[in-house]
């Protein structure tokens, strides 16, 4: 075969290299437009399989990835324990990690950092939620709402470790904590959870000053950190003030979107003219 001859026999090879890969893409992309279709509809299972074969066609195909975790996440029920449910939560978590792998786009990116997080929180391993939601905050550090789900996973472990404390000892989840011992203990546990929340929360309040949900909360740390106080009656009496000023707040807070929001309950800036 002359040298020509190869060349050719070479570039021939290439192009059918590149239209088997150009094919595999459009499959892939008509794949992932079935599985949307899929997924809008509600029908979970038939859109992981187009999504499954999407990223088998082109792995390259972020999207199809994204959507292929999303639809695992739609399919974990919080609560439920069993090997199915699991296997879900694991499968979103796994796929979310190979985009997070892949470097993707800042969006794509803290929408996968989410995706875990949640899931994460829904299967009660605050912990590993923690940490990837101060992910989020490492890549957009001025989203209010990530700031506000650490606060409720503080207070989660923090009220875990107070209704712990009580049981222990016999006490109503209604009746005062006055026990100096139980008191002392459980600040040990939770003072960093609720100090942390707290100030999370009023980061949160500062990026949206209306986020009366943020606002509901401080109250629920403050109302922790005064059970822990029992032992220094001056600074209980000061951490229950301000939690119900903060209820106050929330209250206030909430009216005042309500009246701004109208009849229709949709909030806008726009002024009314009369006519």
């Amino acid at each position: 075969m002359t040298r020509s001859a190869r060349v050719l026999v070479v570039l021939a090879a290439l192009f059918a290299m590149m239209a088997g890969t150009g094919c595999n893409k459009l499959k892939a992309r008509d794949q992932l437009n079935k599985g949307v279709q899929s997924y809008k509809s509600a029908r979970y299972e038939e859109a992981i399989e187009h999504f499954k074969t999407a990223v088998d066609l082109d792995s390259s195909l972020t999207n199809a990835r994204l959507y292929l975790a999303t639809a695992y996440a739609q399919q974990f029920v919080p609560g439920l324990d069993n090997e199915e449910n699991t296997r879900n939560a694991n499968m979103a978590i796994q796929e979310f990690q190979k985009i997070l792998d892949a470097n993707p786009s800042r969006e794509q990116q803290i929408h996968s950092l989410k995706g875990i997080a949640s899931l994460y929180f829904n299967m009660k391993k605050f912990d590993q939620a923690s940490e990837y939601h101060r992910k989020v905050i490492a890549a957009d550090p001025n989203d209010p709402e990530t700031y506000y789900s650490i606060a409720v996973i503080d207070w989660t472990q923090a009220y875990q470790e107070d209704q712990k404390a009580r049981v222990g000892i016999g006490l109503r989840p209604d009746a005062q904590l006055k026990d100096k011992k139980v008191c002392a203990a459980l600040r040990e546990k939770n003072a960093k959870n609720v100090e942390d929340g707290i100030s999370d929360l009023q980061k949160a309040i500062q990026l949206r000053p209306d986020y009366d949900d943020a606002m509901a909360y401080i109250n629920l740390l403050y109302r922790q950190r005064a059970e822990y106080e029992c032992d220094n009656p001056p600074s209980q009496e000061a951490d229950i003030k301000t939690a119900n000023e903060w209820v106050d707040k929330t209250i206030a807070t909430k009216k005042a979107k309500a009246e701004k929001a109208g009849p229709t309950g949709v909030i806008t800036t726009e002024t009314p003219t009369n006519k």
